[in-house]
């Protein structure tokens, strides 16, 4: 069912309307918390990820992964794919302090990568590239929604935009394939805008490093030359674990 508000309204509600804490998942390695966000069209549901419940990890600055979260959104956005639901980095009036504050996808939780079929994995075609371009470390199966508007997203971006390559994913189904041309067209766009002072560079700069956003803009430019979707690579882990 369409939302009540639009873009521009979701986003000004996650970062500034009042919430309260309803719940937390309990399986994730960072702390990980439901807010209720109160919005003048009733309540809606956010994943809240406090900076100070990050795990520090030794490959990540500490400190950083809700903000990469916001990174995807962005580039999500900017490429037109709107496969990433929306998100934000809210500072003030949270329960455990600044953090990312994502819009929940109202999904069947028990539906994920393993049990799709064929045809609905070729929706997945965009997640992967996607995945490919931030360079996502930790691709799980539980990481894919079908949401409960026919939309297709993926969550739990934390762990991305490293400068050193760190594909991690279940997604491996279109290894070696050629990239719709769409797909291409979107990453040629993408150029422009991700050099120094273009708007998209400006837009990430707040959430990533300079020299994070330059090895996406090379990758971006390898994904265009190659026109394929990479494959793994066997000297190297490149399934996360746990899977789903």
């Amino acid at each position: 069912m369409p939302h009540p508000y639009n873009n521009e309204q979701l986003l000004e509600f996650l970062l500034t309307a009042p919430c309260t804490l309803a719940g937390q998942f309990v399986n994730s390695s960072n702390y990980t918390f439901f807010l209720t966000i109160e919005t003048p069209y009733g309540d809606i549901k956010a994943v809240y990820k406090p900076v100070r419940g990050e795990t520090p990890l030794w490959d990540f600055p500490t400190g950083t992964l809700s903000k990469r979260e916001v990174a995807a959104f962005i580039l999500s956005e900017r490429l037109g794919w709107h496969i990433v639901p929306h998100t934000v980095f809210r500072r003030k009036k949270l329960p455990f302090g600044k953090g990312s504050v994502q819009y929940f996808i109202d999904h069947n939780p028990n539906r994920h990568y393993f049990n799709l079929t064929k045809q609905e994995k070729e929706r997945l075609k965009p997640i992967a590239l996607f995945d490919c371009l931030i360079n996502n470390a930790d691709r799980k199966g539980s990481h894919i929604l079908q949401g409960d508007d026919g939309g297709v997203y993926c969550i739990d971006h934390g762990i991305c935009f490293h400068v050193e390559d760190k594909l991690r994913t279940v997604i491996w189904d279109f290894a070696g394939q050629p990239i719709p041309y769409d797909y291409i067209q979107s990453l040629r766009g993408l150029l422009p805008d991700i050099e120094p002072d273009g708007q998209l560079f400006n837009a990430l700069k707040d959430y990533l490093r300079k020299s994070e956003i330059k090895a996406l803009a090379a990758r971006a430019r390898r994904l265009i030359e190659d026109g394929k979707f990479p494959v793994p690579i066997n000297d190297r882990r490149q399934f996360p674990w746990p899977p789903v």
